[in-house]
This record gives structure tokens, C-alpha cells and sequence, in this order.
């Protein structure tokens, strides 16, 4: 195909080609090297900036392109930005509805809330982009805005302002690499300054032959590396105070940010405790972890008793806890106050009657 081409003497077609020709007056850009196409945000269509001053300069016209009646004025006519005209109109589009809808995330109680908002707001960019209920999508965008435009003034405010700081970031970074690049190539050329310096006094001091040529070199060689190592010093330490006032807050006008979100760091959670903080240890004694018995000692030693699991210590604290079990105990307090309480008298007869010694001549304090 490219043989036939170069045969017939015709040159081969570019992609893209087919943009670069005027739809109003069919001038080409390879005719007119100089030619600038503008779009109309209205309905995007490109045409050249001649055919603009041609047909808008006296007001509002109707776009000229064929199947366009949208009238458009010459002052919103404008470069282009990207190559593809649906990417440029979805930017355009996305830059409008967040110009309106531009709350920020710390505005709402949860991140479920904040994720409902960009979900329609999305919505509504989706149906302007798709030409889906249009109208109505129109009038929900211009009545939010109505409602909230101090909130939306304010937004924009806030967000400028972090546009700024950034911006002001990005140039003092930028101004200290440059101040640093400057105090390296500065540093070097006094380095080489002095050792020219240095290598022209070693030459005088030789040519008026004041004394060994070695020791002069070496004399010399060390006056250039004690003035190098003390001007190299003198640099780290200016480094370090330039550092130490940027993490002190010196350069705190430009690399403030505004408007963060301020959150607090979560409290650890308290370890889990099954019993609600209630600790279960002995009151009244204190259990050993060896205690000398004979049968203990057999049991501990006698693999018949410890194969299945025996544990002596288990033995131990199971009797000491039976023993000391009843203390702290008070049987009379705890049904001193329930107004059901049985007479002490019947109940002694009744006992006695059951033991088969009648209830005559029964004290009645026996239980």
C-alpha cells in the first residue's frame, strides 16, 4: 500500500488528519500552518478562530455547523485542551458540577454518609454526560445551588487557600533546591580557588628558596586541607540550623496547610476479662507450690499416679480451697432480713420429732 502511494506521488494520510480542517470554511492547517482552532463549551463544536471573528464579533450567533442550532458567544470560545472533544466535554462537565457540589469529607458524621453524597453526585454527572433527564438534572444542580451557596463560597475558599499553600510548598521546595545546588557549585569553586591559592604560594616560597621543597609541599598541603575541612564544617553547620528551623517552624508560612481533618488517636481497648474484673484468688491462705508429705512425695514420684495426668498441685489447691471455703460465710446476715424466716422453736420440735426423741425436753438452741 505505502509502494503504490509513493508511486502515484501522493502522501500517505495521518491520523487526525481530518481534525485539522475547518468544518465552516474547509481551510486546512496544512495550507495554514498558523491556523487555531477554538470549541465553544456549548456544544464543542471546534471550528477556526478566523471563522469565529468572522461570524461572532457583532453578538450571540447560531453555531454554523450543520444539525446545530445552539446560539453561542464569542467570549466563551476557548483553546483546546485535549485532543479527544468527549474527554474535553467531561472535564468541563466534572469541573462544573464539582464547582457546586464541593462539600469535603469532614463535613459529614460517617464515611458511609460522605460515600452517598459522591455516589450522587456522581449520578448527576452521569446523566449530564449520557444527555439522561437533562432538564430535571438541571434544575436539581441550579436549586442546590441556591440553597447552599454560602457553604459552597466557603469551600471554595478553603480550597483555594490549599491550592496556595501547596503552590508555596512546591516553589520553597523548589528555592531550596536551587539554594543548595548554588551552595555546592559555590563550595567547589572555592575549593579549587584555594588550591590554586595554595599551589602558587608553594611555588613562591620554592622559587625564593626558603627552604626543603618536600617540606614546603607538605607544609602547604596541610594549610589547604585545614582550610578546606574547616570551610566544609562551616557549611554542615548551616545546613543543620537551615533544617532546624524548617522542623521548628521557621518556614511555617509556606508549608502550612489548611482546612486538614484534626483526629484523635483511638484509645487502646482494654484487654477482654471473662469475670468483669472480679478476681478469683484465695483470701484467707496462701497456697505453696511444694508442700512436704509422704504420701505427696510417693504421688509425685510414681509414674502409675502422674501417667494420667495426676497433678499434685491440683490436689493441694482443691483441699486447701474445701478447707477455707466456709470462712467469710454468714448464714444469719443473708436471711437475717427475709421475712419468711421459719420460728426457731418449730423447727428444732420438728428435728426432734424425726430423730424419734419426741419434742419434749429439747433445748431449743441444739441447732
Amino acid at each position: 500500500m505505502s509502494r503504490a502511494t509513493a508511486r502515484n506521488g501522493a502522501t500517505p494520510r495521518r491520523p487526525g488528519d481530518e481534525d485539522d480542517i475547518c468544518p465552516v470554511c474547509k481551510s486546512s492547517r496544512y495550507l495554514n500552518p498558523s491556523m487555531r482552532f477554538l470549541v465553544n463549551p456549548e456544544c464543542y463544536h471546534k471550528m477556526c478562530e478566523s471563522c469565529v471573528d468572522r461570524i461572532f464579533s457583532h453578538g450571540p450567533a447560531p453555531c454554523p455547523v450543520a444539525g446545530c442550532a445552539r446560539t453561542l458567544r464569542k467570549a466563551r470560545f476557548r483553546r483546546q485542551t485535549f485532543e479527544d472533544l468527549h474527554i474535553e466535554r467531561e472535564v468541563d462537565i466534572r469541573r462544573r458540577v464539582g464547582g457546586v457540589f464541593n462539600r469535603r469529607e469532614e463535613e459529614f458524621e460517617s464515611l458511609r454518609d460522605w460515600n452517598n453524597y459522591l455516589e450522587e453526585v456522581e449520578n448527576l454527572t452521569w446523566n449530564l454526560l449520557q444527555g439522561v433527564d437533562v432538564k430535571e438534572t438541571e434544575k436539581k444542580l441550579d436549586a442546590y445551588k441556591r440553597q447552599n451557596e454560602a457553604g459552597i463560597k466557603q469551600n471554595a475558599a478553603i480550597e483555594s487557600q490549599e491550592t496556595a499553600n501547596t503552590e508555596a510548598q512546591f516553589a520553597a521546595q523548589k528555592e531550596q533546591a536551587r539554594l543548595r545546588r548554588e551552595a555546592a557549585r559555590n563550595e567547589e569553586l572555592d575549593e579549587r580557588r584555594e588550591k590554586e591559592e595554595g599551589r602558587r604560594e608553594m611555588i613562591d616560597m620554592m622559587a625564593n628558596g626558603d627552604g626543603d621543597a618536600d617540606a614546603i609541599a607538605r607544609e602547604t598541603q596541610k594549610v589547604v586541607l585545614k582550610k578546606s575541612t574547616a570551610r566544609r564544617t562551616a557549611a554542615e553547620r548551616l545546613r543543620q540550623q537551615a533544617a532546624a528551623n524548617v522542623d521548628n517552624g521557621a518556614a511555617a508560612p509556606l508549608f502550612s496547610i489548611q482546612g486538614l481533618k484534626r483526629t484523635d488517636q483511638p484509645t487502646p481497648e482494654n484487654e477482654y476479662d471473662p469475670f468483669g474484673g472480679y478476681v478469683i484468688k484465695p483470701e484467707y491462705y496462701y497456697l505453696r507450690d511444694h508442700y512436704e508429705h509422704s504420701w505427696l512425695d510417693n504421688a509425685r514420684s510414681d509414674a502409675q499416679i502422674t501417667a494420667g495426668g495426676y497433678d499434685v498441685k491440683e490436689y493441694c489447691a482443691r483441699a486447701m480451697m474445701e478447707a477455707f471455703g466456709g470462712l467469710g460465710v454468714f448464714v444469719e446476715d443473708e436471711i437475717g432480713g427475709s421475712e419468711d424466716r421459719m420460728d426457731k422453736g418449730v423447727g428444732t420440735a420438728s428435728a426432734a420429732a424425726a430423730g424419734g426423741g419426741g419434742g419434749e425436753g429439747v433445748d431449743g438452741d441444739v441447732l
